[in-house]
Formats: C-alpha cells, sequence, structure tokens
C-alpha cells in the first residue's frame, strides 16, 4: 500500500532547552532560519507524503500558526517588493495538507502514535520525531518507503552508536538481508530493547526517530502496559508485534543530527549554515578567524 500519511509526535514540553522552551515549542527552535519541524515537514514533502498528522499538546498553537497562511505577513512583503521572501513564506502553509489532534496527557511516544489513530485509518504510514534533522540526497523517509514498497512490513530507521551511548535508544538484534539492491544496509530484527545497559546491549544499532508502520501497530499499542518513566513506549509495541509480522530496520543513507540535544542542536546549526549558498563562505571565513 502506499504511504500517504506521517504522523508527527510534537507534545513534548521541551526542557531540555529550558529556559527557551518556556514560552515556545521546542519544535520552534530555529536551525539557522528554520524552524526544526519544518525540516520534518519538507522531508515528508520531498518523500512524496501528502498529509502530516501533528500531535500537539497545550502550548503548541506556534506550530499550526507558522503552517497556516499569514495574509497580513504575504501583503507586507508583497508591498515591500521582497518577492523571494513572499515565495518563502506561502511554500510553508502549502508544502503538505496538515492536521492537528491534541494528546491530552503526556503518555510517551506509542501514546502520542495511538491518539493518532483514527486520523490514520487502516493504512501504513510514517512518524517522524522532528528532534531528529537528517541531511541526505535521498530522504530518509523516502528511502525507508522504498523499503515498505519491496517487503510490505514495518521498517525502522537505525544507526550505529558508540556502546557507550546505547542506553540513550532503542537498540535492536537483528539478522542482515541479502538484498544486494539495498547494499547491506537491510536487517530482519530479531529482537529489541529500549535503552539497555551497555554490558547487556544486543548491538550498537539504534533506533531513531523515522519509522514506516503497518496499522497492525495500533493493536499491540492499546494492549501495552506503560513502561519506562511510566509512559507507554513504541519500542515495547513494536516487540510485540514482532511476535506476530516482520520488522525490518534499514540504516540509512545520511547524516543525522540529535537537535533534542544541545550539542547535536548546535552541530546542525553550524553544519547546515556550512551548506548555505548564501551563508557558507562567509561563515566559514569567520570560524577559521575565531582566536580559541
Amino acid at each position: 500500500m502506499e504511504i500517504r500519511k506521517a504522523v508527527l509526535p510534537v507534545a513534548g514540553l521541551g526542557t531540555r532547552f529550558l529556559p527557551a522552551t518556556k514560552a515556545q515549542p521546542k519544535e520552534m527552535l530555529p536551525v539557522v532560519d528554520k524552524p526544526l519541524v519544518q525540516y520534518a515537514v519538507e522531508e515528508l514533502s520531498s518523500s512524496g507524503i501528502s498529509m502530516a498528522i501533528f500531535v500537539t499538546g497545550r502550548g503548541k498553537d506556534a506550530i499550526e500558526d507558522h503552517f497556516d497562511s499569514s495574509p497580513e505577513l504575504e501583503q507586507m512583503l508583497k508591498g515591500h517588493g521582497k518577492e523571494q521572501l513572499l515565495d518563502q513564506v506561502r511554500s510553508v502553509s502549502s508544502l503538505v495538507q496538515m492536521t492537528y489532534v491534541r494528546q491530552k496527557r503526556p503518555l510517551g511516544l506509542g501514546h502520542a502514535i495511538l491518539v493518532a489513530r483514527e486520523l490514520v485509518g487502516p493504512e501504513p504510514f510514517a512518524v517522524v520525531l522532528s528532534d531528529d534533522v537528517i541531511d541526505a540526497p535521498v530522504p530518509c523517509v523516502r528511502q525507508m518507503m522504498d523499503v515498505f514498497e519491496r517487503y510490505g512490513r514495518s521498517v525502522v530507521a537505525i544507526q550505529q552508536v558508540s556502546r557507550s551511548a546505547v542506553s540513550s535508544y532503542g537498540i535492536i538484534k537483528a539478522e542482515p538481508v541479502p538484498d544486494h539492491n539495498l547494499s547491506g544496509r537491510l536487517y530482519r530484527i530479531t529482537d529489541m530493547v529500549e535503552k539497555p545497559d551497555p554490558r547487556r546491549a544486543p548491538s550498537n544499532l539504534a533506533i531513531i526517530g523515522r519509522y514506516i508502520l503497518t496499522p497492525a501497530v495500533f493493536g499491540e499499542l492499546v494492549s501495552t502496559p506503560r513502561g519506562a518513566g511510566g509512559e507507554i513506549q513504541l519500542t515495547d509495541a513494536l516487540r510485540r508485534l514482532l511476535m506476530k509480522e516482520p520488522i525490518y530496520a534499514y540504516l540509512f543513507e545520511g547524516k543525522r543530527y540529535d537537535a533534542g540535544d544541545k550539542l547535536g542542536f548546535l552541530q546542525a546549526t553550524v553544519e547546515i549554515a556550512l551548506k548555505r549558498p548564501d551563508l557558507g563562505a562567509a561563515f566559514r571565513k569567520y570560524l577559521k578567524g575565531l582566536k580559541m
């Protein structure tokens, strides 16, 4: 089946970025001149997904406003002859069709996805976490959609992490899939564990914030008890789903920035700025001239 919809959980409080997130959503923090959540939506649009389902919470109105049209701003830009900026502002609201549903209680990623069940319906869908900014020639979601088209089962994006970092991720145990079309990047998962002790982790292959899921995951989320932190963990539900149907892991091509972490956010800002045609040369010159 075609992947037409994506769920974007954006209800988190963003406590790692306080006090900046006291009065604005973490997802609206800018990397250069675009908020984190816009990078995620642009990835969806470039991947051919037509609908973004935002799972929001209190204090997240700025996200909806950002992707809405702004007649007053557009009129001002037009009146001042700022056509390039006008085109940029207008394009934001036309990237994909957008809809919003409220997660009333902070019960975890699994619960956030479950909240979107009625809007997703009985079809496969993507999940994108805007904390993960991924720079790739082919969008990460598009890469995973191609895997789904070949195998028709859930796919999670993975990357290799250091052993010392495995306790911050869901970690998989998996077997390589001999598919020469995917250059040794595909694995069939046999087990997974959320944030394991490094000494007991089954591998260093970590699940990151991109998923293609079959609708069967909703049945597992409904019956998954609360896990770590008293929350409904998506990893727990996927582990239950694993007993009923295959789940694949794809070692995506590209570079991921963990922009939910302060250092990762700074790295994303610097490296993305350096790649910008309008900023890169001057910014690189500035960095080289710093007296450290």
